[in-house]
């Protein structure tokens, strides 16, 4: 029957919706396990909320993608009462250089030439990259130059240590391949789970 391809593509995006819903709600607990550690400056992080924008690159649709980035940020915005702060454009910004940097990087490489531990070693360093040029904008002026082998360090040893865990789990995850191959195309076809 042809009512079989048009009744797999609604299940498909509404598939890819409800995963995009899971990855914001982890984004969000990430977010707060991340709030109640200390923090040295107030908009530096370990980056624990980034892990579902990591493991979504391969996952989810371009426009799903970023609109995962964009409410992790409001989410933990909300979270920590800094939304209509500096601190959430930091975060804006430099969540979303990161997601595009890593999203960029998966389409030019492809999933088989950089592994995880590259894509969040490059999101990581332009995030920070990103907020030290906003740090000295709008807040330090030039002593940001001084506060940024600290970020490049930080975002260096957070992203090998978010990249490991992330290319460890997802090796080892019969949920992430699963959803990957229902991303794919290669799940069942008939909406059923």
């Amino acid at each position: 029957m042809r009512s079989t391809p048009s009744s797999a593509r609604p299940s498909r995006v509404d598939g890819g919706r409800r995963l995009a819903a899971f990855l914001a709600a982890l984004a969000f607990f990430l977010s707060t396990v991340e709030y109640m550690l200390p923090r040295p400056v107030p908009f530096m992080r370990l980056g624990l909320a980034n892990l579902p924008i990591l493991i979504a690159v391969d996952l989810l649709p371009f426009g799903l993608y970023i609109a995962l980035a964009l409410v992790k940020v409001v989410g933990m915005s909300v979270l920590t009462g800094s939304l209509f702060s500096y601190v959430a454009l930091f975060s804006l910004v430099g969540t979303l250089a990161s997601a595009l940097v890593m999203r960029g990087l998966r389409a030019v490489a492809g999933p088989r030439a950089l592994s995880y531990v590259g894509l969040c070693v490059a999101g990581a360093v332009v995030s920070n990259m990103a907020q030290v040029g906003l740090a000295r904008v709008f807040v330090f002026g030039e002593s940001a130059r001084f506060m940024a082998p600290a970020f490049m360090a930080l975002g260096l040893v957070s992203g090998l240590a978010l990249g490991s865990f992330t290319e460890v789990f997802a090796s080892r995850s019969s949920w992430l391949a699963s959803v990957g191959a229902e991303a794919r195309g290669e799940g069942a076809s008939d909406g059923q789970a």
